[in-house]
């Protein structure tokens, strides 16, 4: 069985981080038994979650490179649900999703504004005592808002940030339409990947012009709805979104 390293489960969400989300909704899509270990990515491989560990005791993390396991030793759905032409399009759009509007969902949380920082920070950090969790937040904080700055997306203003996420949801949503799925009527491993950003973004209590505009996103709204009722029933959708 799949051991599955991530953070605590909050906010009504699957998770808080959105590779985790990416994670465990795709061992859900393809019914791949595991269980769930909640920890601190403090001494995880790469310094980051998820990770997971199979029979054999072998770590493997970057959500990329487990999907990739994944589909090596229990099947790749893709495959058999994708023509070549249609896995080149969700490889794109999943480069879109977690290469881009990914980083402009962490400027929201990271470095927008200190009532999104102090939610962001009780929500990872809560489980420390104080004077560990005051430090650890500290140190992470700065080592994100690092990561943001290489990236590119640090270097810009908050409303250029909030107009390049803003093309990327108008993107998705234009291209969803009104499928079940991004990619037609069975779930794919880009499904796995955009509900995780875009649950990050809707249903979580961190503010900001991207999270309007995605809510004025219906289709985008009531795909992450069901996601969740389908994949995640245990968890009750937000009833103040």
């Amino acid at each position: 069985m799949i051991t599955l390293y991530q953070f605590r489960r909050t906010w009504g969400i699957p998770n808080l981080s959105q590779f985790c989300v990416k994670l465990e909704t795709y061992l859900r899509i393809n019914k791949i038994p595991y269980q769930i270990v909640e920890t601190l990515p403090l001494k995880a491989p790469r310094g980051k979650l998820p990770f997971i560990k199979d029979e054999d005791n072998h770590r493997i993390s970057d959500s990329r490179l487990i999907v990739k396991y994944l589909m090596l030793e229990y099947g790749d759905i893709d495959k058999a649900r994708l023509s070549p032409e249609q896995r080149g399009i969700a490889k794109a759009f999943q480069r879109l999703l977690e290469d881009h509007l990914y980083w402009a969902g962490m400027v929201t949380r990271w470095d927008y504004n200190e009532s999104n920082w102090q939610e962001n920070k009780q929500a990872i950090f809560g489980v420390l005592p104080p004077i560990v969790r005051d430090v650890a937040a500290w140190v992470y904080r700065r080592k994100i808002k690092s990561q943001i700055l290489g990236h590119g997306m640090g270097r810009l203003n908050h409303q250029e940030v909030f107009e390049l996420g803003r093309e990327d949801i108008e993107s998705l949503a234009q291209f969803l339409g009104k499928k079940s799925y991004f990619m037609g009527e069975e779930p794919t491993s880009l499904d796995a990947s955009a509900y995780g950003i875009l649950v990050n973004i809707l249903a979580c209590p961190i503010e900001s012009p991207l999270k309007e505009y995605a809510l004025e996103q219906k289709n985008l709204y009531n795909y992450c709805r069901r996601m969740q009722n389908e994949f995640f029933p245990e968890l009750p959708w937000p009833a103040d979104i």
